[in-house]
């Protein structure tokens, strides 16, 4: 649909001006000088106000004629990785023991300094740190099912048993043999963009859009509470949340069924709960909420604890307005707030309407 309402477009405007993260998926901006559209991170020359139109779908902007940008690739989402990156990832997943030097990403015909780079700016970390976390994260694996250190270690690529102590103690801050408490992180893409999700062996402990400004707190405090290490991998419980996401996304999910591990006081437990009733498709305030607790003066501390949510969309704090119906503060941007109530309140009502045409 084209946005039509003035401020709504002052505001896209100013978005694409500060190239706004959080605003990647909430608009695709063509550009009538030249006949190509954008997302709001893009960072070609940015066009005139006047030369100018926002649209809140992919779709729209073809089907208005307008050709995907060549810099900023809308069509294939800025943060999805690139080809030969998402090659170089898919076979790592295949070969988890195995390292992919310089060498063999060459004999794939992929660009090391390429692959670095990407990593460094979406990871935070370099691409041999990502290989080093897996191939700890396989060896921790198989130690719990009763493998011996040796054999993991030198099945996992590693020349001695001290080498592999060592890494292992690095990351971890346990050596192989202890136990050693791990948190998974892994990294995929949504139509807002990219998101990380953090799972320990009993469920989802986070999951944030990676540009959070409170995100790397957020990560201290969990490896604080938890007791535990953060490392680059997967476990069955951040593919499941990734599924279930995707499906959210896509309009056929109003519900989550995934195990979660979020430490927080009771209070904040409570109020966590709390949020998960709040109907798809529906709002509450945080007077309502605190009323439902049985704390009817504690808005304010029940707005701090719904800020205090790690696990966003899942333990959906989205769907919480202010009393007068406003939207409030929300870690991952009010633009992205207003798509997410939007877009549940779009497939409730299709919902509703296919069940009465089938009465």
């Amino acid at each position: 649909m084209q946005v039509t309402d003035p401020r709504q477009i002052d505001g896209f405007y100013r978005a694409l001006l500060e190239r706004a993260a959080d605003h990647v998926g909430i608009f695709y901006v063509g550009v009538k000088t030249t006949g190509v559209f954008c997302i709001a991170t893009c960072r070609a020359r940015k066009p005139k106000r006047e030369n100018v139109v926002f649209y809140t779908d992919l779709k729209d902007a073809l089907d208005a004629g307008y050709r995907p940008c060549k810099v900023c690739k809308p069509t294939e989402n800025a943060y999805t990785a690139p080809s030969d990156v998402a090659d170089a990832i898919n076979w790592l997943r295949q070969h988890p023991k195995e390292r992919l030097s310089d060498g063999r990403l060459r004999q794939l015909g992929i660009g090391p300094e390429r692959i670095r780079r990407w990593f460094q700016q979406h990871y935070g970390m370099s691409f041999q740190a990502f290989q080093r976390s897996l191939r700890i994260n396989s060896a921790l694996a198989e130690l719990k099912e009763g493998r011996c250190a040796t054999d993991a270690a030198l099945d996992s690529g590693y020349d001695s048993l001290s080498g592999f102590g060592y890494t292992c103690k690095k990351l971890t801050g346990r050596a192989p043999t202890a136990a050693a408490q791990i948190i998974l992180i892994h990294r995929f893409t949504t139509p807002l963009g990219p998101m990380f999700v953090c799972a320990s062996e009993r469920g989802i402990c986070l999951m944030e859009f990676v540009d959070r400004k409170m995100l790397e707190t957020e990560l201290s405090d969990l490896q604080r509470l938890l007791r535990a290490r953060i490392l680059a991998g997967e476990n069955r419980h951040t593919r499941q949340a990734e599924r279930q996401v995707g499906e959210y996304f896509a309009g056929t999910r109003s519900r989550f069924t995934l195990a979660l591990d979020t430490p927080g006081s009771e209070f904040q437990q409570s109020v966590w709960q709390a949020l998960q009733t709040i109907p798809y498709g529906g709002t509450a305030s945080y007077a309502g909420q605190a009323e439902r607790l049985g704390r009817p003066e504690a808005a304010r501390a029940v707005a701090r604890a719904n800020g205090a949510n790690r696990v966003a969309i899942v333990v959906p704090c989205h769907r919480v307005l202010g009393k007068d119906g406003s939207l409030t503060g929300y870690g991952g941007g009010l633009a992205r707030k207003q798509w997410l109530l939007e877009h549940e309140r779009r497939h409730a009502f299709d919902r509703s309407l296919a069940c009465l045409i089938s009465d």
